[in-house]
């Protein structure tokens, strides 16, 4: 795995889990629950971890949200489940967090919009509480900055001061400056009322892909802070994988983004852990982590009318998504194996020797075989009926030899 330049920040901790600088990029996700519904709650935040989603934020909205919280937390451990629970509070957190002293201390990290509570008003009082409540628990705390919710105030005096200007800036070029001095001043407040500097993460949240990209390359110059990432609403299905695909990935290339979320509308009834899945898929893409082994297939063309070599390459996707947990405890390093299903012998023997471990099917009106390339060699050509699990075989018998050893015994083989 190539190395990626990380922006140099403080380091945070969260529960059990390193944040900032050299930290790998943390892959967090939310439920959508009624938290008040603590068998719902458990269920789909030990869905979103099975999915590799290594934060999980709740929401504390009222009273039963907050007496919620440490029965979740202790169910999760009883399930085994060590995920860390970042509690998202919004108008009334001072109130919860202060009646609820045991959800104070059940939760891992807070989450406080500064244009939601008191920041910017003629006092700071509950701000000033929720970051109290942090600093006696011992918690960190991500202030989280939202266009939808900027603090007015401070909006409406930049915009005045702007209007004065002899060349005034374009509204967006205030709303965005705005949004870093939200950041930065409520952080410098944290501190000020007791939060060590290495307990505060950032963020500042828009839905559009460019004002993404600006804000946060701004926001990452002005400050050493880890920052979490993410369009505030990405959108439903295709339009959300693309916008926060294409928003994320060139502040990830900066080494912009300690923590990341995918913020997918779900459909009706639908997995959230497609978010999860999403954020992982970008970074592996960007070479920055590695989550699940990777299959390389062809689009298909007038040489593959057959669709065989499409259901071979679902069929092997889906087994190694299936397989990955099993594989995670035994294999070491299997999240990095390359597999090659291919659909013709235009691309297919080269694209096989590139991975681990490939395929080339016979396109139409090929000679009908199969050749299976090992480490870039030619191992096996297989024909006849039962080519997927022939190519399932030798692709466990892979893992089992490539993965199934120490470290030092690992060495060995890659040398050999």
């Amino acid at each position: 795995m190539p190395e990626i330049y990380r922006r140099k920040t403080v380091t945070t901790t969260i529960g059990r889990i390193r944040v900032g600088s050299d930290a790998p990029v943390v892959v967090q996700s939310m439920t959508n629950t009624d938290t008040a519904d603590i068998p719902g709650t458990i269920q789909q935040v030990a869905a979103l971890a099975a999915a590799g989603s290594e934060l999980v934020r709740v929401t504390v909205n009222n009273d039963e949200a907050a007496m919620a919280v440490p029965a979740i937390v202790d169910g999760l451990a009883k399930l085994g489940i060590d995920v860390p629970i970042i509690g998202d509070f919004h108008y009334n957190g001072h109130l919860l967090l202060k009646k609820y002293p045991e959800c104070a201390r059940a939760l891992a990290k807070y989450r406080i919009n500064p244009g939601n509570v008191s920041i910017g008003r003629k006092d700071d009082d509950n701000f000033r509480t929720m970051i109290e409540c942090a600093v006696e628990n011992q918690k960190p705390v991500r202030i989280g900055v939202n266009w939808g919710s900027l603090d007015q105030a401070l909006l409406t005096r930049m915009m005045d001061e702007n209007s004065r200007l002899a060349e005034p800036l374009d509204a967006r070029d205030v709303m965005m400056e705005a949004m870093v001095v939200s950041a930065l001043d409520s952080a410098a407040a944290a501190e000020r009322y007791g939060l060590r500097h290495d307990q505060i993460i950032l963020s500042a949240k828009v839905s559009g892909v460019r004002d993404l990209i600006d804000v946060y390359g701004v926001l990452a110059s002005r400050c050493d802070y880890p920052l979490h990432l993410g369009l505030t609403e990405a959108g439903m299905g295709m339009k959300g994988i693309v916008a926060s695909a294409a928003g994320l990935a060139p502040l990830l290339l900066q080494g912009i983004g300690d923590t990341i979320r995918v913020s997918l509308t779900p459909k009706p009834g639908g997995d959230r852990s497609e978010e999860v899945q999403t954020a992982q898929q970008i970074l592996q893409s960007l070479s920055i982590r590695s989550f699940t082994p990777q299959v390389t297939a062809c689009p298909g063309c007038g040489r593959t009318t057959s669709t065989f070599f499409q259901e071979l390459a679902q069929q092997i996707q889906g087994y190694l998504r299936d397989t990955m947990p099993q594989w995670r405890e035994r294999y070491a390093g299997v999240e990095e194996l390359k597999v090659a299903v291919m659909g013709c012998i235009v691309n297919g023997p080269g694209e096989s020797k590139h991975a681990n471990i490939g395929i080339s099917l016979p396109g139409t009106a090929e000679e009908p075989k199969a050749p299976v390339y090992i480490d870039g060699r030619l191992a096996v050509t297989l024909r006849g009926e039962t080519i997927i699990p022939d190519f399932k075989r030798i692709l466990n018998e892979y893992v089992d030899h490539r993965y199934g050893h120490s470290p030092a015994e690992q060495q060995l083989v890659e040398v050999s």
